[in-house]
């Protein structure tokens, strides 16, 4: 028997953990019985479209009542008696059946055109947070859990992994805490929650303004001056990111860009500065409380690196690898600047706009004729069919069938050798009022096997804000939207890709360091001249797919300066990394010490304060910033060694997917890129790749 069918045989067990699983399948059937009647049957997808306000507000109650039930079912098992069939299955399954009703929930908030249903979504995400959090803390289920850990019982790997990732989110949730320090935990989230939120208010309420006059703004493009708004025969610039960036990248005056970057950098003012300062110490205090030595270890645990030392090293040895190119970068804006401004000291306000200097000399490309190349529906259709191409799929559309929007087109997914079902994906790409803002990827539905030996099949909705045709006229994309749908679309085969027995391990519940490497690895297809042509074709010819010189020109505007500009990256990073593993910082003082270390010598621009407007610190991806840049490294470690030389090639495409994308989180993603590499990975493809072009 191969070892995936043990794996299934383990969840499927009978006895007690069967007749629960057999409730909760009767209870979730009997919730969406009359949604399923009022649209086509699919098989192995039971995930809900199109709720009512009332539907949505019913079926988050009976969520919450049966998983309580579940954990309570659980809890109740005599710590002698635990095994698998009564202390795991059981919360296996419920996840399995709970999380598209979950979603069916959730997923109106982004996208229904009923104000009273998005309101009812929003309301029924707060209360299934509060109430998963409340599981996730209960202590006499993880009891119960923490003892079939100790019984050793057999069960397969990816079961084991299962509990072993239960048994961590318990303890991550402080389940393993006395009475006592667990309300310190929550005191101490709540606090953490509440600055959060007053450092994001202060960025957001930051209403400050420069008035200059059209000789300080030298350069401007004439429609970027004809936007701003007059007062007293000048100009009123905001200090947003619409208005700061163009005039660093354009403007010709020195003194004016330097004005406005240091306006800029002061956005959070000393309050924020002190806000996140109090944020770290309550990470730090939170961390202990739970059994970390510091936050930073904390947060990365879940994560590929593991530890902070590992990451601390990574960056370290990154800023080393780029400091070479970096240098000649900037000797090269050095002397642009030399000729443009004379001996003037170079500065941070000088680097956009010589590297658009720059840029302009080195680089042949008319961003706006290149947008002609890119109708919605051509790249659409060409994406689709690459990905059907490169990974043995055959995607079937889906009429007549209910959804949410007029404009939403539903897809089966089969493998193309086997012809075996894989599951489903919505598009939902085109613009429309109230509806979420970004592209992004939402799991309907997580690939799983069921304790009744069902199948779920993984099921995802693309969504996107592109623009509708109008007059007859072909609706453009741009460049960067085009690469930004390909990679999320990337997720969406991800997903479906998945083969994990779990729904836990579903290809859009991993750890942030491994999911995003499959996208950053596709988005190579997109400045590859034979996958770009698939893609484009001129507006008014779609014969005419974009050119082979456009296309270099593409990598070449990508990869320009990539030094300086992952230099900067890393220096946020590092901070980052040492506030949350090292005790009463000074932030100021130590971005002021390493910016000129890492930043070759330039120094912090002089009352700039980066901690009092970087979010990403504070809120979303404290501890974790390093995250997007170990991707891209391994994506393209991955791009060099296995697909850069024949970028169709369909076995090596189906062998990705078997051999990375179909474990989803049921292996250790460390181990699933070394062994399809055969060895551990390397910085040197990435460094290579985004500096070969660079000057």
């Amino acid at each position: 028997m191969s070892p995936r069918r043990k794996e299934k045989r383990v969840v499927a067990v009978a006895g007690a953990a069967a007749l629960v699983a057999v409730g909760l399948n009767l209870a979730f059937s009997a919730v969406a019985a009359h949604r399923r009647r009022k649209r086509q049957e699919l098989p192995g997808f039971t995930a809900q479209v199109n709720l009512s306000a009332t539907e949505i507000n019913r079926l988050s109650d009976r969520i919450i009542a049966k998983s309580k039930e579940t954990y309570d079912a659980v809890a109740a098992v005599p710590l002698d008696k635990v095994s698998f069939a009564n202390a795991i299955a059981p919360l296996a399954e419920l996840d399995a059946q709970q999380f598209p009703l979950v979603q069916a929930c959730l997923l109106p908030r982004m996208v229904s055109p009923s104000a009273d249903v998005c309101r009812a979504s929003a309301e029924a995400e707060k209360r299934l947070d509060s109430h998963f959090l409340l599981c996730r803390q209960r202590e006499d289920v993880y009891r119960v859990v923490k003892a079939f850990t100790e019984r050793g019982e057999r069960i397969g790997p990816e079961a084991t992994r299962f509990v072993q990732c239960l048994v961590r989110e318990f303890e991550r949730n402080g389940a393993k805490l006395t009475q006592t320090k667990r309300k310190e935990m929550e005191k101490l989230r709540s606090h953490i929650n509440d600055l959060n939120l007053k450092y994001i208010q202060n960025v957001s309420d930051f209403t400050k303004f420069l008035v200059l006059s059209e000789e300080e703004l030298a350069g401007m493009p004439l429609e970027f001056l004809k936007d701003l708004e007059e007062t007293d025969g000048k100009r009123k610039v905001l200090l947003t990111s619409y208005h700061v960036t163009p005039i660093l990248e354009h403007c010709k005056v020195g003194s004016t860009r330097k004005l406005v970057a240091v306006a800029y950098g002061q956005k959070g003012g000393k309050q924020n500065v002190a806000i996140l300062e109090k944020l770290v110490q309550i990470r730090h205090r939170l961390a202990r409380l739970l059994g970390y030595p510091n936050y930073s270890d904390f947060a990365i645990e879940p994560r590929m690196p593991m530890t902070s030392r590992k990451v601390l090293e990574f960056l370290e040895e990154m800023s080393e690898q780029l400091s070479d190119i970096a240098n000649r970068e900037l000797g090269l804006l050095k002397d642009l600047k030399m000729k443009e401004e004379g001996d003037a000291q170079f500065g941070m306000e000088d680097l956009l706009y010589y590297m658009k200097r720059a840029e302009q000399h080195k680089v042949d490309l008319d961003i706006g004729e290149i947008k002609r190349y890119f109708p919605v529906q051509l790249v659409i259709s060409g994406m689709l069919k690459m990905f059907q191409d490169l990974f043995a799929l055959r995607f079937e559309e889906i009429k007549d069938v209910e959804v949410w929007h007029d404009t939403v087109r539903l897809f089966s997914v089969w493998d193309a050798s086997s012809s075996d079902h894989m599951g489903y994906f919505f598009l939902d790409i085109f613009s429309r009022e109230g509806k979420y803002g970004h592209t992004c990827v939402v799991a309907l539905q997580n690939g799983c096997m069921c304790s009744n030996g069902t199948h779920k099949v993984p099921v995802a909705v693309l969504l996107s804000q592109c623009p509708k045709e109008f007059g007859g006229n072909s609706a453009l994309l741009r460049f960067p939207e085009v690469v930004r749908i390909f990679h999320e679309f990337s997720h969406v085969v991800h997903h479906i890709s998945n083969r994990a027995t779990f729904s836990r391990f579903s290809g859009l519940r991993l750890e942030g360091d491994f999911a995003e490497i499959p996208s950053l690895l596709l988005e190579n297809w997109c400045y590859e001249s034979v996958s770009l042509k698939m893609m484009s074709g001129f507006h008014q010819d779609i014969t005419k797919s974009v050119t082979s010189e456009a296309c270099q020109s593409l990598k070449r505007r990508r990869d320009m300066f990539a030094g300086l500009k992952l230099k900067q990256e890393i220096l946020l990073c590092l901070v980052d990394q040492i506030i949350h593993t090292s005790e009463d910082v000074d932030i100021d003082d130590l971005i002021k010490d390493l910016h000129p270390k890492v930043m070759l010598g330039i120094p912090l621009l002089e009352g700039t304060s980066p901690a009092s407007c970087f979010p990403r610190i504070a809120v979303g991806y404290d501890a974790v910033c390093y995250s997007y840049i170990w991707s891209e490294v391994f994506a393209a470690d991955l791009f060099a060694t296995k697909f850069k030389d024949d970028l169709l090639n369909q076995h090596a495409g189906l062998r990705f997917r078997n051999k990375v994308l179909a474990p989803g989180g049921s292996k250790d993603p460390l181990e699933i890129i070394t062994d399809y590499l055969g060895r551990e990975p390397s910085l040197q493809p990435f460094i290579q790749s985004r500096t070969r072009n660079t000057l």
